[in-house]
């Protein structure tokens, strides 16, 4: 299912995740999917993207000056069941963040499943930027979300 992502910094530091999460639970918004990282590793990948395309927009230095910088901060994506509440709630709250348009596919929690995907993906020549995911138990289904430049055409080809 294609889904739109909220990504969002927040500082890295004890009690921002429970402010977030408790402002969307108060206002009755389920989280579907969630991943943190550092903020660093982000600018850090983001660093190593330039340098294989060529296109830097800044020197090593600035990038490195950032990635020290960037530590102070969490990358948080985000899925709820309610984006536009979600989002027109965060906007009033001062939040800073991006919306990203991403695919959600729930599979069978067994080996080789999300094998099965990124062969489709490889044979189609999608690339995908990011993925993650996760299930409860054994018995459960995960849900895992992808991130491509080609969600639409991604999609077509799961669904």
């Amino acid at each position: 299912m294609v889904k739109t992502e909220i990504s969002l910094f927040l500082k890295n530091v004890p009690g921002e995740l429970a402010n977030l999460t408790k402002l969307i639970g108060e206002a009755n918004i389920n989280i579907e999917a969630m991943t943190i990282q550092d903020a660093s590793s982000y600018v850090q990948e983001l660093f190593k993207a330039r340098g294989k395309s060529l296109k830097r927009i800044a020197s090593v230095a600035s990038y490195n000056s950032m990635r020290k910088d960037s530590a102070q901060f969490a990358l948080i994506r985000v899925i709820v069941d309610n984006t536009d509440k979600a989002i027109d709630l965060l906007a009033k709250q001062d939040y800073l963040f991006d919306v990203n348009t991403v695919l959600t596919i729930e599979l069978e929690n067994r080996p080789g499943e999300l094998a099965k995907i990124a062969v489709k993906f490889g044979e189609a020549n999608i690339n995908i930027n990011y993925v993650y995911g996760s299930a409860v138990g054994q018995d459960a289904k995960w849900l895992f979300v992808f991130s491509t430049d080609e969600v639409e055409e991604a999609a077509r080809i799961i669904f």
